[in-house]
């Protein structure tokens, strides 16, 4: 799940951590009285749930408040297209207005799972301010990580070496590594995914602050933390990823135009590799889960056709605690109303595999019923040619 940066700076303020002067506007006239409030030139920040802002004109410095005003109604106004968003980039309906630091060093610093180890990894770099994988091709020598014991957690000397290594000496270093510490801390109460501070920087009055943050929370963990569904912004998601939570489906749009509908997060992924690999580009990343009931699939399968760009659906199930028939009167209930005219390649294999196949070939719908993933997908990629062909 992820946040905005104001949202996660709160979050470090209310452990103690520096952060910059600053609030959230969701209008004009809100930018220029937080303007005026500051009394200072400030910056002002597009809060989106992707990164690459800056690049995009989604951050700007503002110097006067007639200027205030007219920043915040072009911010307003756009849709943010970063690296990160895709072509359709995200609206911005938020900005976070900070007073302007002056900067001494950059640093970075970051939490996260490493799945290798199954280890909690803290990365730090003297290089901040840019994207950690530019660093890493950049300057290999300057990123330093630190794999956790999850039964010492970090300790003060743990983190003092790559405090040291960071450049950070006498006050500043033990401010470091109490920081440090305290991200940690977060890390775990927070149950969060990823965070990272970047730039965490030295200001030249000496104060180790803050300066953007970026904090994902484990969605495995979401059940722990309701309060969590009060911090997402509707606004940055896509209208039928909004749709599959009210279901708890697993599904994430994409650029492509194959439909996918699988159980399993593992076989979802290597579903949408193998299809990759046939020169077709999945629309979707749908996992019904192992044990959904005929309604879910039913809201997973029009979910997919609801897409206006899905020209064909591949449905991939092995059937242990989900079984074949549920899946097949799931995709019955979705088409009652309207039978869907795109190609509908089914493969299925497990529990009840008979009676599944039974009632999609008594469906009347334009379904292809096949017996293993690699027949799957060249069937599904050959219909959506002749489709285009013919079209």
């Amino acid at each position: 799940m992820n946040i905005h940066e104001y949202q996660a700076k709160e979050i470090l303020k209310a452990y103690g951590v520096n952060v910059p002067r600053g609030c959230m506007v969701k209008s004009a006239r809100q930018a220029g009285k937080a303007y005026q409030y500051f009394g200072c030139d400030c910056v002002f920040k597009a809060q989106v749930y992707a990164g690459g802002r800056g690049k995009a004109g989604g951050i700007r410095i503002v110097r006067d408040e007639a200027q205030a005003c007219d920043i915040a109604k072009d911010l307003f106004k756009k849709r943010l297209v970063t690296a990160q968003t895709g072509a359709h980039g995200l609206p911005v309906k938020r900005l976070l207005i900070e007073e302007i630091v002056e900067v001494e060093k950059e640093l970075y610093l970051s939490l996260t799972l490493d799945r290798r180890t199954s280890r909690y990894c803290l990365i730090a770099s003297s290089e901040g301010g840019m994207d950690i994988e530019d660093v890493a091709r950049k300057f290999p020598d300057k990123i330093h990580k630190l794999f956790i014991d999850p039964f010492l957690g970090v300790k003060a000397y743990h983190a003092r070496p790559l405090c040291v290594l960071l450049g950070l000496k006498n006050k500043l270093l033990d401010e470091g590594i109490k920081l440090i510490q305290t991200l940690y801390k977060i890390l775990l109460e927070k149950d969060c995914s990823l965070l990272e501070i970047n730039p965490l920087v030295v200001t030249k009055d000496g104060r180790l602050l803050a300066m953007d943050c970026k904090i994902n929370f484990d969605d495995n963990a979401l059940f722990r933390h309701p309060e969590y569904e009060k911090m997402i912004d509707f606004s940055q998601l896509d209208a039928l990823e909004i749709e599959a939570r009210k279901f708890d489906l697993a599904y994430i749009k994409l650029g492509g135009h194959i439909g996918c509908m699988v159980n399993g997060a593992g076989l979802a992924m290597a579903t949408l590799d193998i299809l990759k690999e046939y020169g077709t580009e999945p629309a979707n990343f749908l996992d019904v889960g192992g044990g959904a009931s005929r309604e879910k699939v039913a809201a997973a399968f029009r979910i997919i056709l609801s897409d206006k760009k899905v020209r064909g659906i591949f449905v991939n199930i092995f059937g242990g605690i989900m079984r074949c028939d549920i899946i097949a009167h799931g995709i019955i209930d979705a088409t009652k109303e309207k039978a869907p005219h795109i190609p509908i390649v089914v493969r299925m294999d497990g529990s009840n595999l008979e009676e599944g196949i039974r009632l999609l070939a008594q469906s009347g719908l334009n379904i292809e019923i096949v017996d293993n993933l690699k027949s799957g997908v060249q069937k599904i990629a050959q219909m959506m040619k002749k489709k285009k062909t013919a079209a």
